[in-house]
Order: C-alpha cells, then sequence, then structure tokens
C-alpha cells in the first residue's frame, strides 16, 4: 500500500507565492521520478514540473522562472516553491511519483489526491 499525500493549497492574490506538498507512504522501496501535474476546469491535465531520483529537472515553459521543484529522499517529500502566481495558474495540482514497493522490482506511478490553487487577480 503506498499513499501520496498532498498538502499547501489555498487561495493567494497574484504575485503571490504558495509552496506545495507531497508525502509518499507506504511500502516503498524506491522512488524514481517525482512530478506536480495541474488540471484546470475544462483543461486536459498537464505536467507542471518533474524531477528525476538524481535531482534533474525541467519545467513546462509557462512557469520557468517562476517555480522550483525540489525533493527530500530522507523524508520521501516532494515539493513546489510557487512564485509570481497568475490567475492562468488556478487548478488542481495533482502530485505524481514513480515508486518501487518493497518485494517488487518494477515503478507504477501513484497519484495524491489533489491540492486546489486558486489565484485571484
Amino acid at each position: 500500500q503506498v499513499q501520496l499525500v498532498e498538502s499547501g493549497g489555498g487561495l493567494v492574490q497574484a504575485g503571490g507565492s504558495l509552496r506545495l506538498s507531497c508525502t509518499a507512504s507506504g511500502s516503498i522501496f524506491r522512488i524514481n521520478g517525482m512530478g506536480w501535474y495541474r488540471q484546470a476546469p475544462g483543461k486536459q491535465r498537464e505536467l507542471v514540473a518533474n524531477i528525476g531520483g538524481g535531482g534533474s529537472t525541467n519545467y513546462v515553459d509557462s512557469v520557468k522562472g517562476r517555480f522550483t521543484i525540489s525533493r527530500d529522499n530522507a523524508k520521501n517529500m516532494v515539493y513546489l516553491q510557487m512564485n509570481s502566481l497568475k490567475p492562468e495558474d488556478t487548478a488542481v495540482y495533482y502530485c505524481n511519483a514513480n515508486i518501487v514497493r518493497r518485494g517488487t522490482f518494477s515503478g507504477y506511478d501513484f497519484w495524491g489526491q489533489g491540492t486546489q490553487v486558486t489565484v485571484s487577480s
């Protein structure tokens, strides 16, 4: 059993900042890549940022220079620092992790339940 739990969403004015956190727990042997996705009303879910096991990062163009993804491997956590927020960043943000469970050899994608981020103009 593996679970991802997000926290840190909320309502913020344009130009403000929020920090999202996600904790993975359960029968975990190894966590490979971790990332954040978002889904706005009427739109498809999109990748916002991801970070590999070695720390390499990737961002969607619309958040480059404003968002920073990081991870704490000792705590099985991933973070998303969001600065200079814009109304178009409003969405439900989902944590994702590719996890190898104890006693297995293959990684599987797990998802959090989502956290709402609303940016007012």
